[in-house]
């Protein structure tokens, strides 16, 4: 007889006791946020590489590119390998993989070389987020799952303010090698966490591989994210061109391919759920008015405000406070009413906020910017874990293993569209503005503007579309209890 589950003993005792998935939970946290600080450490160093490398920013930009490549190709092959080896084996896996790429790039000597390594860590850090996704939604009783998937949404909105901060400290004042050193302890301890409190995520059977999906879907996607990096320096670049057109055919390939198997590499079927559909379409807009403008405030500040990399990033820390404080009230707001309440709220800050830049913010000084920052950072914190407990929660559980590296790629191919057309509509309208003669700052300030409404535009849809989401009733069955997976896997 299985032992009975952490959940039904709480129950019996009155109350819900988290204590027990905080060691499992610990560990994928620490992956998670390893990957996605490095993620946006590297941008500040981009000009010391140029200096000390000797070459053309053009050149050096390929060790940001070539990371996201091989970070989005590997995306949907982590479904496949979870239900293959284990998504325990995969996850520890893939943490050693994403360290050692690390240890490489902190040894690099030219650029071939830091490119290079580059591409090593992407190929390990691409399936570390969608497993760990998978692993929560395993780990978590079906009533609790808001909550505890909120816990984890914290390391995926504090990295991104965090990197540029400890990065650009560590280039001014150390050395750019030990924005990859500081993986090496974070990894190691990781690792070790995993190994000792992850419960064993048994594999799903022996699936059959998916060959054509996994040729047509990485290089779909790799191209994709390449025209979409390339589309930032202009829509009209020949390379942009190419690489949305191959990677559009070979995603169009790739769907028909996906329809066609029994056990694809991307489970697509799940659209033919409403609750599904709605809920990614909503997720994607959200995705597009926040991440499109992670870049802009970053810009505003620098080329605008006159502030240098440390200082902006420390500007920019307000968002991940709003973040981290909403987000975990967000989990447990939607365990008890749905997603519709957190969602909406959620919406009204970002579109408030982007609103409110639109029509004073990119006039003001820097501290009031930063009260904006930290409302579209309590409206992301809101919306984001609503809308991926949602999704998840609509998910058959069947199909959650192949559901999240589904939506950890398409995010990778929103965001990157999304951030390459508002550059280019800021560009362009910076462009118009200073051909009407008007002068630089007041140009930069009126396009800054113009793109903030767009972006504001697009989460007001995203709002619209929310107040549709109906509350999903989430299944008991999928949840496997901690006590019977650690007695699984201390019996193999």
């Amino acid at each position: 007889m299985s032992q009975p589950s952490l959940s039904n003993e709480s129950r019996k005792e009155g109350s819900f006791s988290l204590l027990p998935y905080l060691p499992p939970l610990f560990a994928i946290v620490i992956g998670t946020f390893m990957v996605i600080l490095d993620s946006t450490a590297v941008n500040v160093a981009l000009p010391t590489w140029v200096i000390e490398f000797g070459v053309t920013l053009q050149t050096m930009q390929w060790a940001v590119t070539a990371y996201t490549l091989a970070l989005s190709a590997v995306i949907p092959l982590a479904g496949w390998l979870s239900d293959k080896l284990g998504a325990k084996r995969v996850f520890l896996s893939s943490i050693a993989f994403f360290t050692l790429g690390s240890i490489l790039c902190a040894f690099a000597q030219t650029p071939g070389q830091l490119i290079l390594f580059r591409i090593v860590q992407g190929l390990g850090g691409g399936m570390v987020s969608p497993i760990g996704m998978a692993m929560v939604y395993r780990l978590a009783p079906p009533d609790k799952r808001g909550s505890i998937i909120g816990m984890l949404g914290i390391p995926m909105l504090l990295a991104p303010a965090l990197g540029p901060v400890l990065s650009g400290w560590l280039v001014e004042y150390v050395s750019w090698h030990w924005i990859f050193w500081i993986n090496l302890p974070i990894g190691l301890l990781g690792i070790w966490i995993g190994m000792t409190h992850l419960p064993a995520f048994q594999a799903q059977g022996n699936p059959s591989l998916d060959t054509v999906g996994m040729i047509l879907g990485p290089t779909a996607f790799a191209c994709l994210t390449y025209g979409f990096s390339e589309a930032g320096m202009g829509l009209a670049s020949s390379r942009a061109f190419l690489g949305l057109s191959v990677g559009a055919v070979l995603l169009v390939l790739f769907v028909i391919s996906c329809l066609l198997q029994r056990q694809p590499l991307l489970e697509l079927r799940v659209f033919r759920s409403a609750p599904f559909t709605f809920g990614i379409l909503t997720s994607w807009i959200m995705q597009t008015a926040l991440f499109g403008t992670v870049l802009l405030f970053p810009l505003l500040l620098q080329q605008v405000k006159q502030l240098g990399p440390l200082d902006t990033g420390l500007h920019l820390l307000p968002q991940a406070v709003g973040s981290m404080i909403f987000m975990p009230l967000a989990g447990k707001w939607f365990d008890r009413t749905g997603v519709r309440p957190p969602l909406t709220l959620g919406m009204l800050l970002i579109a408030g906020g982007l609103c409110t830049m639109a029509l004073v913010g990119t006039k003001q000084e820097p501290a009031f910017i930063m009260i904006i920052l930290f409302a579209l950072g309590s409206g992301m914190g809101l919306s984001m874990m609503s809308l991926n407990t949602y999704v998840l929660n609509a998910t058959p559980p069947r199909m959650v293993s192949r559901v999240t590296p589904l939506t950890s790629a398409s995010q990778q191919v929103v965001s990157s569209l999304a951030i390459a057309g508002f550059t280019g509509y800021l560009s362009s309208h910076i462009t118009t503005n200073m051909e009407g003669n008007m002068p630089t700052t007041e140009a930069s300030i009126a396009a800054f503007s113009d793109t903030f409404w767009m972006a504001a535009c697009i989460a007001g849809l995203g709002l619209v579309l929310g107040l549709f989401l109906k509350k999903t009733q989430t299944p008991v069955k999928e949840h496997t209890s901690m006590s019977e997976m650690q007695r699984k896997d201390t019996a193999t």
